[in-house]
């Protein structure tokens, strides 16, 4: 289900849930507590997962799960070249595709499932990542360079979908990433583990008529705590405001299949001061390079990295771009996915960030997280968010659920 549509675009909250610490480097060497650092917000010094670091990462994995998906049927690009009926590719590739399907065989090309949108004949691991033939012009790329490399096909769902540019044009994509920012973040404290969160946060979900912490106090559930620490910080807990009287729609539990975060775990805190908790309790690894000779430590290779620990809860939105109303005006470009197709391809390629990650170090145990579609709590009056942070279930074009 779409959060907000007005026609032609639809947004979709996002949210993540990091199963292992994850690391967005800034590239190079700072000085400072540590060595390697994450990206951070410019503006509220607060760490995040950007938007191109997801969509990068997600166009690969929606290559993958199409080529999984398509294995047993999807033709060699030379079978599509050496079409004798129709001049132009999508002629060719039409072609091909009736051909398959009278042929008698088992595996047809059903173009009413969206891993068999007509262009994907010519998707290959090459449409993920940066185009190693960009100069070469949209006609030709059936064809393989002296080097063997082919680049983006510009034909599939996914260089329809997330972009590409040949030497003869280029195409801006269809689906639209925001940054994953940090909604609540774990924090260690004497009464366990506690999530943090700000009353603008809250608010960005919906979530209004809260009362902003006032005098450096938190808020929590109880309020009768007295003082709670959060990490170095030993702060007061205000006994006057209480979230179960305030966040009516927090009483049910946050489900991330087996993870629940109970509204009793969270913990409201000033907005000055959230920036200044998480960097306190950022996961920091120490390494050492390993001399292969000796087996030891290599003297002077001691360098140390941060990362968004485990248990972070992130949100952010996806928008689609509905041009397949665009079909005609550019005959290069025809035909353009829908917007649903885009949706299944999205969602039914996030599992891969649960297994393969994203950032760096991701063979070293980071990276890994379960990204989810929720509804908007805008959209009702008295929201629960057992109902907003899990999976919308949509039929999808298989008579499946996911």
């Amino acid at each position: 289900m779409a959060n907000k549509e007005n026609g032609i675009v639809k947004e979709y909250k996002i949210y993540a849930l990091t199963t292992d610490p994850v690391y967005i480097g800034t590239g190079g060497y700072t000085i400072g507590r540590v060595d390697n650092t994450i990206v951070r917000d410019p503006i509220t010094k607060v760490p995040k997962i950007p938007g191109s670091s997801l969509a990068g990462v997600w166009r690969y994995y929606t290559v993958l799960e199409i080529l999984s998906k398509i294995k047993d049927v999807k033709p060699k690009r030379e079978d599509i070249k050496n079409q004798h009926n129709g001049t132009t590719i999508n002629e060719k590739i039409k072609n091909w595709i009736n051909k398959q399907n009278q042929s008698g065989q088992n595996n047809k090309w059903d173009t009413s499932k969206w891993y068999f949108f007509e262009g994907n004949t010519l998707i290959d691991l090459t449409c993920a990542g940066q185009d190693n033939v960009p100069q070469e012009e949209l006609a030709n790329i059936t064809a393989t360079t002296n080097e063997g490399k082919t680049g983006h096909c510009g034909h599939c769902l996914v260089c329809k979908g997330f972009g590409f540019s040949k030497k003869d044009i280029s195409w801006q994509g269809m689906i639209f990433f925001s940054d994953l920012n940090i909604l609540f973040f774990p924090v260690f404290t004497m009464y366990g583990t506690k999530w943090i969160t700000t009353k603008r946060k809250l608010e960005e979900l919906g979530l209004n008529g809260l009362t902003e912490p006032t005098d450096n106090k938190v808020l929590t559930k109880n309020g009768n705590e007295g003082h709670i620490n959060l990490g170095w910080l030993y702060l007061e807990v205000d006994s006057t405001n209480k979230l179960d009287t305030k966040m009516e729609s927090l009483k049910t539990q946050f489900k991330f299949d087996n993870f629940q975060l109970d509204d009793t775990n969270i913990i409201v805190v000033p907005e000055g001061l959230f920036s200044q908790i998480v960097n306190s309790n950022l996961e920091v690894r120490t390494s050492v390079s390993i001399d292969p000779i000796t087996g030891a430590a290599k003297e002077g290779a001691l360098f140390t990295s941060e990362a968004i620990p485990r248990g972070t809860i992130l949100y952010g939105n996806v928008r689609i771009f509905d041009k397949s109303g665009f079909n005609g005006i550019d005959s290069k470009l025809d035909p353009l996915p829908e917007a649903s197709k885009l949706e299944c391809a999205l969602k039914e390629s996030k599992h891969f960030f649960e297994t393969l990650g994203i950032g760096g170090m991701t063979t070293r145990g980071f990276g890994r997280l379960k990204v989810i579609f929720g509804k908007d709590l805008e959209e009702k009056s008295n929201p629960t968010v057992e109902s907003n942070f899990q999976d919308t279930q949509q039929t999808t074009s298989q008579g499946g659920k996911q």
